[in-house]
């Protein structure tokens, strides 16, 4: 793999979220989905993610900066060259040596390097971080993975899979998969902490007369009854219709009213004649 910053296409002076915007743009661009049969973008695919994997991670970052190690993550190896009674080494070849002293000393062996972690990145929809599910992820090296969504996870949160990252170079255990969630907004729902907020429009009649009107939650469409004499901003809250998560309870749903005003020339023509209530003023409130 080639330079990481020049596959992000990000100066090296880039922050952390400079370089997860590149790369969510990027992957949207390049993901198998987008591109099904097209190798040169699975490969690209594959460059952006490795890149990505690399300099999401602060300490890698940091290393490759320093130049202690390659746009792979494996350790440059000094100029130094060692001889043991087995022969030359190439330089760089520490483990092999290293388990020859020990073993000719009767010592035990190093401890098995554990593979390098994987990161990545998934966009879900709205219903699915509220009310958890299931979604499959795409992995670099080919691999299809079933990432399981809690209920109730925000944008940014980070799951980790353990076992689910590269495999270890000497047989040691698998390294782990970082998944960044990115949460889709919803055209009608908003999230308040634990709450859901619904801006619901209404007509005039409704609000004036009140009555029973469907609004749509995230378990399905429920009754509402909407009080006589309702203006724009009136709020209704809808128990437990809210985000519920695992061993809290779930939140409400705050439904604000819009009252609505058609194109009507009989409403328009009924207004017009239409006589206010004595001292009725609607901005009576509104002072300065």
């Amino acid at each position: 793999m080639s330079d990481p910053y020049k596959i992000l296409g990000v100066p090296k002076s880039a922050s952390s979220d400079e370089i997860r915007s590149a790369y969510r743009k990027l992957a949207k661009q390049l993901h198998p989905d987008a591109n099904p049969d097209d190798a040169a973008a699975e490969n690209r695919f594959k460059q952006v993610s490795n890149a990505f994997r690399l300099l999401s991670d602060p300490k890698k970052r940091a290393r490759f900066d320093r130049g202690e190690i390659d746009a792979n993550g494996e350790d440059v190896a000094p100029h130094h060259h060692f001889r043991s009674g087995h022969g030359g080494r190439r330089s760089g070849e520490f483990t092999d040596i290293f388990s020859d002293l020990f073993n000719d000393f009767g010592g035990a062996a190093p401890r098995q390097q554990r593979g390098n972690d994987l990161t990545a990145s998934l966009d879900i929809d709205f219903a699915t971080s509220a009310t958890g599910g299931s979604q499959r992820i795409h992995l670099p090296d080919g691999r299809k993975v079933d990432v399981k969504i809690p209920a109730g996870v925000e944008d940014g949160k980070v799951l980790r899979l353990s076992g689910q990252g590269q495999k270890s170079p000497q047989g040691g255990k698998n390294g782990d998969l970082l998944i960044t969630l990115a949460i889709r907004p919803h055209r009608w729902f908003h999230r308040d902490g634990d709450n859901i907020r619904l801006d619901l429009p209404v007509s005039i009649q409704e609000a004036a007369l009140g009555g029973k009107v469907r609004v749509p939650t995230l378990t399905g469409p429920v009754d509402v009854k909407i009080p006589q004499n309702s203006t724009s901003g009136t709020l209704l809250r809808l128990r437990g219709r809210g985000i519920s998560r695992k061993g809290q309870s779930a939140g409400d749903q705050i439904v604000r009213l819009q009252v609505d005003v058609p194109d009507s020339d009989d409403l328009r023509k009924f207004l017009s004649v239409w006589t206010p209530p004595a001292g009725y003023n609607p901005r009576k409130n509104v002072k300065i």
